[in-house]
């Protein structure tokens, strides 16, 4: 049974940082996407960022570019999203979620660009809130 926990939310003032987790358990492979994704009242989820492999199979929302960093330790199958100069807009209930890859997918030296969306991670976490405020 996969399970994902995040923490490391919380009230920062604008420009301030956090470092959200998420630690995977139970995947049956080495070979899992972790993706971050962000809901703000009234709007949809939206993909923040997202990691394969290593530091190299990456992908950041345009917006978090030069802010937010996400970094793999698989030692502890943790998923850090370290979050640089936030900004009010980026408040909102932030998610993990995984999904495995093949073995092609994996070695590719990219981050697929399915795995972008939302729709297509089967496991989730349970979310840990930003706020982002004076």
């Amino acid at each position: 049974q996969v399970q994902l926990v995040e923490s490391g939310g919380g009230l920062v003032q604008p420009g301030g940082s956090l470092r959200l987790s998420c630690e995977a358990s139970g995947f049956t492979s080495t070979y899992y996407a972790i993706g971050w994704f962000r809901q703000a009242p009234g709007q949809e989820r939206e993909g923040v960022s997202g990691i394969g492999r290593n530091d190299d199979t990456t992908f950041y929302l345009d917006s978090v570019k030069g802010r937010f960093t996400i970094s793999r330790d698989s030692a502890k199958n943790t998923v850090y999203l370290q979050m640089n100069d936030l900004r009010p807009e980026d408040a909102g209930d932030y998610f993990c979620a995984g999904e495995p890859m093949s073995p092609t997918q994996w070695y590719s030296g990219t981050f697929p660009l399915r795995l972008r969306q939302a729709y297509e991670y089967d496991y989730w976490g349970q979310g840990t809130q930003v706020a982002v405020s004076l």
